[in-house]
């Protein structure tokens, strides 16, 4: 399992398609698609996992900050999709995603072990 923590490569290119997947999911639902973005979810979360063990060392509580983080927001994303499909209102959990999407990136970005 090197290549999962060799880089950062991996997590950063699973989450940047979880991100496009999920917009184009807001825009369209699908069953596939929303099937594909929760593939991508659990992809995220082992790559960040191993990242997190990796990692943890330099820095445990913002890599703590960060992980938690990304569990929130993989949550409010999902949370956004079935609210969209149930036909209830969904802005305040979208806008609740998106926002902690961004610091979970910022902080991400932020802590070293960056490759």
């Amino acid at each position: 399992m090197d290549f999962l923590t060799s880089s950062t490569h991996v997590h950063i290119t699973t989450w940047v398609v979880a991100v496009v997947l999920f917009f184009i999911a807001l825009g369209k639902p699908s069953k596939g698609l929303h099937m594909a973005l929760r593939l991508f979810y659990v992809l995220i979360l082992i790559t960040g996992f191993m990242l997190f063990v990796t990692f943890d060392s330099l820095n445990p509580m913002l890599y703590g900050f960060k992980m938690l983080g990304g569990i929130l927001t993989i949550g409010l994303m999902e949370m956004t999709l079935v609210r969209k499909k149930k036909g209830k209102g969904a802005g305040g959990v979208l806008v609740g995603a998106v926002l902690l999407l961004l610091i979970t990136i910022i902080l991400g970005f932020a802590l070293p072990g960056i490759a």
